[in-house]
């Protein structure tokens, strides 16, 4: 089953201060705490749901990978780390060899291991959600934002190592990066491959680290990021904005932005499909004797020609007052539904107004819906 998203577990918004997260943390524990709760069996399960969702929220830099990928982050921790690939999952290869260490205590192959070490490896990708108008679904828009990334350190640009030094072959792996592991068994004699612990895998080591980045090679920037949205997109539409995202390892090139558009409520108007609805009441006068009206477009205002006798629930396209193709190809219809509206209050000459034409036969109801009335009404009731 998949996991609620955990700012709707504490019931909070993306933007929670650490106090606010804490607050609701409080309340909720108390309330579903299992103590308090003998009765009731999904107490438990929901107050573990809510402590880890606290866990994970309340420490910064948890809350940053958290907002960053989501839940994919907790499968990738799984498979050995950010290597690329959206939510920052690793390749698959690595991910077999992490299951052969837990088996056999080292990776199985004698040479993928080297090879994946040693060899460029694309950045992760990132993953922003942008919250925008339906005017901007209608017109496009460019706009920039602001977001953190693993950047190549401009001071030793990558190499982790301080100005004037550089990295050293690992003795204990003699470059290679990798340890030899013998084990015997009663099934046998057992070869595994390993990282070296005294290199990280790398095959060299740094004893002068950069000052910046403390020998890491990359540090953490702010950067702001020009984002161009199209006519058409719709909520949940994702964009993705090329070489935006982590910087690679080894030289590798860098991953890529995932901008994921949601769709604010309109006050006015509903999307339906390249469509706009819009309910617009009326006066059950205009109604019956027909009128010019005034109705909102998302641009503005235009005309409607509402004819006599328009019935309640009826709609009138206006052409191309919709939302673009995404594709370019044409747009959509602004789409009225007429609300007709009947007073609630009425004063002595209204209602005297009223009698008088129910009087000439305006308070009966004619014509096919009548009959098509009438006729199922025989039909259920035997013709009684």
């Amino acid at each position: 089953m998949a996991k609620r998203d955990f700012y709707e577990v504490l019931g909070l918004n993306r933007n929670a201060s650490p106090e606010e997260i804490k607050k609701a943390y409080r309340r909720l524990a108390r309330e579903y705490h299992p103590d308090a709760n003998a009765q009731d069996e999904s107490a438990e399960a929901k107050f573990k749901e809510i402590k880890e969702a606290y866990d994970v929220l309340i420490d910064p830099n948890k809350k940053a990978r958290y907002d960053r990928f989501g839940h994919a982050e907790e499968a990738f921790q799984g498979f050995g780390g950010p290597g690329g690939g959206f939510g920052g999952f690793g390749d698959f290869a690595s991910g077999v060899e992490d299951i052969f260490d837990a088996f056999f205590g080292g990776g199985f192959s004698t040479g993928s291991r080297r090879r994946s070490s040693s060899a460029p490896r694309r950045g992760s990708d990132l993953r922003y959600d942008l919250e925008i108008s339906l005017e901007d679904v209608v017109h496009g828009k460019t706009t920039n934002v602001k977001l953190h990334r693993t950047e190549n350190c401009s001071r030793c640009d990558g190499t982790g190592a301080k100005e004037g030094s550089g990295a050293e072959t690992c003795n204990a792996c003699e470059g290679s990066g990798q340890q030899q592991v013998v084990r015997n068994t009663s099934y046998g004699r057992f070869v595994s491959i390993r990282a070296c612990e005294s290199c990280q895998g790398e095959g060299r080591v740094i004893k002068d680290r950069c000052p910046d980045c403390r020998g890491e090679g990359k540090t953490v920037q702010e950067r702001t990021i020009e984002i161009k949205i199209p006519p058409g997109v719709d909520h949940g539409s994702k964009l993705r904005v090329p070489g935006e995202g982590e910087a690679g390892t080894r030289g590798g090139p860098p991953g890529d932005l995932y901008v994921f558009l949601h769709v604010l409520p309109h006050e006015l108007f509903q999307r339906q499909g390249n469509n706009l609805l819009c309910e617009v009441p009326i006066s059950f006068v205009d109604a019956a004797l027909g009128n010019e009206l005034e109705v909102p477009t998302i641009d503005g205002k235009t005309s409607l020609r509402i004819p006599p006798g328009t019935q309640p629930e009826t709609r009138f396209n206006v052409k191309g007052q919709g939302i673009p193709n995404l594709r370019g190809f044409g747009k959509g219809d602004l789409v009225i539904k007429v609300k007709v509206e009947v007073p609630r209050k009425l004063n002595a000459r209204q209602k005297k107004i009223l009698e008088e034409f129910s009087q000439a036969g305006g308070g009966k109801i004619t014509g096919q819906e009548e009959q098509g009335f009438f006729h199922r009404m025989k039909s259920t009731f035997g013709g009684k």
